[in-house]
């Protein structure tokens, strides 16, 4: 019971001490006139009480239990006399044996209205408060207090509207409190139902009031009422607020109890069942998942870390939100592969014909992995390499890892990064996050379930970024050997070893790479194939591939050389052999659809069955084989998916010297042209070119294939071989391509992707080609296979490029230059 419920039925119970039965007697208005009326009557000497944790207000009967000796004859005194004594509180309740300077100087004039000696000695009296006074002079201390006072008269206006509404707000703060306490007895309030007075009123809830002694003593000294009220219900409504605020929390407590109780009942009852059914519960899967983790090679940081999960687990209720995510989070971890190796197979020689067999040629790259075999052998121990396999798309890049993996007799995982934008994908996302999970490098190493796999990154060129962060940067914890020991993902919060992981990435090109990244791996070339190599590798691979594919078997289809040949060349211009695997797979589905049908077809393929499947030729050798016009120079270019032939055509027309470009030409073509144009004119005494020709012909240079943009330094001595071409109007060599840029002194310089221009050269028909005399080291580089049936000229000056690459003789047709009405031939210049 609150204390105001406490005092308020307790001042109810008080009101039958007459023996009688009857309520409290109230004091009314008039009353209280009458008491003011007599306030002379009352003496101004009283003897003082000091009492504890108790403030006596005017009208009001309370109980006082009287201890102290000082007190206790003070009462005696007090009763065999006018029944009258000052009450004052003391400050601190503490203080046994009170002095002046303890009690406060502000009391209220009581009345013993019943005297109760109790059988422990203590003695109780039953007073009500008469009048309020000031203490002005202490008389004496001794046997008890006495002192001369001064009686405050109250200040309570009537017929005051505000009055009548402090009155009422206090009534309703009242009947609010006893709402809130359901302890206090129905009677308590009639009791405030039967108060009509407002002096009375305040004096009755001021002595109720929850609250110290310091906020009651205030209420006790102030002389004007309606400040008193106003007081009076700032005190009571914090104390509704209190009781509110402890009701609300008694009974969320109760519904939180009430729910904790159901839950338990439940999930015994669930347990007995799932027993019954043979089901596992909750806690068994956790167990489990506890039993999985000891039989884990983890660090001791990793079981420490995993073990506080597993008690967090423990300590939830199944149905929080929370659970699934953290059991899922445990069960990744036992799940993943920690210290778990597959035994490497160091038999060199099956790696070696494991390799040969799967890939024909790729001679450097199957170097690589033998030394790696070499030194794991050896060793017993090695960080696992990165490996770049760079070159164009077709090449086998791919498959190399698979046949790899079989070498090593480890698993073998790979992932595709093309398009992958996310930083998220390879560190995962936060597990505090909604559907958080780990990166896709550990979910690959939860699903390969080995430390050492062989890992394919499959198109690292193609990695993009956006505003979610950029993958290549993340790939450089992932691909440095000196840091991958202890590479974290946000997923799983500890360190994870990928040091034994063999890394391989695929790329197309170099270009994309960020440097740093580029740095980290040991990048190998993966170059295109010969036509032998073609032939070789669809006899070998692709056309038993198709024929299983489409439900073949060998005595169904064969194919002849001469038809491969032709499907290589005719109908396919690549680096790799995934265009003619295509092309074979077509004309293998041709055989199927005859044989499905029950119709004649012929089971040799032969050019001609080649022709009439796959339709007219794609490319045309000849468009690479015309030199009967001045100014058509055949140069070598590098793309992404290989080696190219590309023309360059230059032409003259009567003007006044401009230069104009076509065939959407990159900045460095672009200045390759000026610079070819402004060393001609500079030495165009000792190429025989007229200097007036420069000035009244305009100069057109252009490159086929308009709708593909070109661009790159290899075309530096074509054009400018074009351009002398066109200016003496000499025939260019036949048959002959070249590659390599030019300075204004006259220099070549070197240039890259020779291999790859050099297998377009062959392929086009191409017997001679010029190059750097610095492009030498790439030659002996290259195996002599792809190096048969063609002569280089190495060289270091524009000038040995002329000599080579221009006929003596004119052209049937050529151009005779006009100058000041005088027509000079070309030879003439």
């Amino acid at each position: 019971m609150s204390n105001f419920g406490n005092q308020l039925y307790q001042s109810f119970l008080l009101g039958d001490y007459s023996g009688e039965g009857e309520l409290i007697h109230l004091i009314t208005d008039d009353e209280e006139e009458d008491d003011s009326l007599k306030a002379d009557s009352y003496s101004d000497e009283i003897s003082i009480l000091s009492v504890r944790n108790t403030v006596l207000f005017p009208g009001v009967v309370i109980p006082i239990t009287v201890g102290r000796q000082r007190s206790i004859r003070l009462v005696k005194k007090a009763q065999r006399g006018d029944k009258l004594i000052g009450v004052c509180a003391q400050r601190n309740p503490n203080q046994d044996d009170p002095g002046w300077q303890d009690i406060y100087n502000v009391g209220t004039l009581a009345k013993i209205i019943k005297m109760i000696v109790l059988p422990d000695g203590n003695t109780t009296i039953i007073i009500q408060g008469k009048k309020r006074f000031k203490i002005r002079e202490e008389v004496s201390d001794d046997p008890y207090f006495v002192a001369k006072v001064d009686y405050l008269e109250e200040s309570f206006p009537k017929n005051n509207k505000e009055i009548e509404a402090l009155e009422q707000s206090l009534k309703e703060a009242a009947f609010k409190i006893l709402q809130l306490n359901p302890e206090i007895p129905r009677e308590a309030q009639v009791a405030l139902d039967n108060i009509d007075s407002t002096p009375f009123l305040t004096h009755f809830l001021s002595s109720n009031i929850n609250a110290p002694v310091e906020s009651k003593q205030r209420l006790l000294e102030i002389n004007d009422g309606i400040d008193r009220a106003t007081l009076l219900l700032e005190l009571m409504m914090k104390d509704i607020q209190m009781l509110e605020l402890k009701s609300e929390i008694q009974k969320k407590v109760h519904t939180d109890i009430d729910q904790q109780q159901r839950d338990y009942f439940l999930r015994q009852q669930m347990k007995v069942l799932q027993t019954e059914l043979g089901e596992e519960g909750p806690e068994k899967e956790v167990e489990d998942l506890l039993l999985r983790g000891r039989k884990k090679k983890w660090p001791k940081e990793v079981w420490s870390h995993f073990e506080k999960e597993v008690n967090k687990i423990l300590r939830m209720n199944p149905s929080a939100a929370e659970y699934p995510i953290a059991l899922n989070y445990a069960e990744v971890m036992v799940e993943l592969p920690w210290n778990e190796f597959t035994t490497d197979n160091f038999d060199l020689k099956r790696a070696k014909d494991i390799l040969d067999k799967d890939h024909f040629g790729l001679e450097k790259v199957k170097e690589r992995i033998i030394e790696y075999l070499a030194v794991l052998k050896l060793k017993n121990d090695l960080k696992g390499p990165i490996l770049c396999l760079y070159g164009p798309p077709g090449v086998g890049k791919t498959s190399l890892g698979k046949s790899i993996a079989k070498a090593l007799g480890r698993k073998y995982v790979r992932m595709s990064l093309g398009g992958l934008h996310d930083e998220a994908e390879i560190r995962g996302h936060r597990k505090t996050y909604v559907g958080a999970m780990p990166g896709k490098i550990i979910q690959n190493m939860k699903k390969v379930k080995t430390s050492n796999p062989v890992f394919v990154l499959d198109e690292i060129d193609k990695l993009s970024s956006d505003f979610r962060g950029d993958p290549s940067s993340a790939f450089l914890e992932v691909l440095d050997p000196e840091q991958n020991s202890a590479f974290v993902d946000n997923y799983l919060e500890v360190d994870y070893d990928l040091s034994k992981v063999l890394f391989i990435a695929t790329a197309n090109t170099l270009e994309t790479l960020q440097p740093a990244l580029r740095d980290r791996m040991e990048i190998i070339e993966v170059t295109g194939y010969t036509l032998e190599e073609k032939v070789e590798i669809a006899v070998r691979h692709l056309i038993p591939k198709q024929r299983k594919e489409h439900g073949l078997k060998a005595k169904d289809v064969q194919f002849s050389r001469e038809a491969l040949v032709k499907i290589i060349e005719d109908y396919t211009r690549e680096s790799g052999v995934r265009n003619l695997e295509r092309l074979v797979g077509k004309v293998t589905r041709n055989v199927a659809k005859s044989i499905a049908m029950e119709e004649a077809y012929q089971k040799k393929i032969t050019p001609a069955m080649v022709r009439k499947v796959l339709g007219g030729e794609v490319f045309d050798k000849e468009l690479y084989q015309d030199n009967s016009v001045p100014g058509v120079v055949t140069g070598l270019a590098w793309t992404s998916v290989g080696g190219e032939i590309l023309f360059i055509e230059a032409s003259l027309s009567k003007g006044k010297g401009k230069l104009t470009l076509s065939g959407q030409l990159g900045e460095v073509m672009k200045e390759s042209a000026m610079t070819a144009l402004s060393y001609l004119r500079s030495k165009a005494d000792k190429l025989g070119i007229d200097h007036r020709v420069f000035d009244n012909y305009d100069l057109h240079i252009h490159v086929p294939a308009g709708a593909v943009p070109k661009d790159g330094p290899s075309a530096g001595i074509t054009i400018l071989t074009a351009i002398a071409s066109v200016y003496t109007q000499r025939k260019v060599r036949n048959r002959l391509a070249m590659t390599g840029e030019i300075t204004l002194r006259g220099k070549v310089m070197p240039v890259g992707g020779i291999k790859e221009k050099i297998l377009a050269a062959k392929r086009a028909g191409i017997t001679d080609i010029i190059l750097c005399n610095k492009n030498r080291k790439d030659l002996e580089e290259i195996d002599d296979s792809y190096l048969k049936g063609i002569t280089f000229h190495l060289v270091d000056h524009v000038q040995e490029v002329i000599q080579l690459a221009l006929l003596d003789e004119l052209v049937d047709d050529s151009i005779s230059f006009t100058f000041d009405n005088q027509r000079v031939t070309s030879g003439d210049c």
